[in-house]
């Protein structure tokens, strides 16, 4: 495996064992640091990016997304490839019209209650309580994005950093455990029966 994915072990199969990715990262340290994303403009395009290069898994996180271009690729990812497996972990309710419109068109494009080749291939999750901790970014296979909080003044979300194969496996994972444990909102009326927050804070760049 390792010869024919050019790629150490610990890495491949790091997802079966969560002490192997703690390994591999710290081994690597800030080696998985690809880019800092300084602009809005270069982190919308890395999420859109590591959106468009997903095969196997896409993991995003939050509650915030608005950006249009972002929210469309995922869709496009999941309407074109059916093989991939999507998970979107809200933590509380959507905080904007557009992502529950983006949860609705998701649901309209796959039924989460199929199973494609015996894999389930939609999850949308809601991590309780309410008052968990939230958490920003979107993770494929082969790379991930992590937004961060301004380097250019005290709103918003609008700098990140791009982070490699290493930490993306670490935070598929991740994503896919918070989605397991999380109360599934996986159907049309599940998903407008949630609340959105219109009041929340403005912020760009959130996963």
């Amino acid at each position: 495996m390792s010869q024919l994915y050019r790629e150490r072990s610990e890495v491949l199969f790091a997802h079966q064992d969560g002490r192997d990715t703690a390994s591999v990262l710290e081994a690597t340290g800030t080696d998985v640091v690809v880019r800092v994303l300084t602009r809005y403009t270069d982190l919308v395009e890395a999420m859109v990016e590591v959106v468009a290069g997903a095969r196997e898994h896409l993991v995003v996180t939050g509650s915030r997304s608005r950006e249009r271009a972002y929210l469309a690729a995922i869709e496009t990812a999941v309407a074109q490839r059916p093989d991939l497996v999507h998970y979107r972990v809200l933590y509380g309710p959507p905080r904007h019209r557009g992502l529950s419109e983006h949860l609705v068109r998701l649901l309209e494009l796959r039924d989460p209650g199929e199973r494609r080749n015996g894999v389930k291939t939609l999850h949308i999750g809601l991590v309780e309580p309410l008052g968990a901790m939230e958490r920003y970014f979107v993770a494929s296979e082969s790379a991930a994005v992590v937004p961060l909080p301004s380097f250019h003044g005290a709103e918003g979300f609008d700098c990140g950093v791009l982070l490699g194969r290493e930490a993306a496996v670490g935070l598929v994972q991740h994503g896919r455990e918070a989605c397991a444990s999380a109360q599934l909102v996986e159907t049309l009326e599940a998903v407008r029966a949630l609340p959105v927050r219109h009041g929340a804070t403005p912020g760009r760049g959130e996963a």
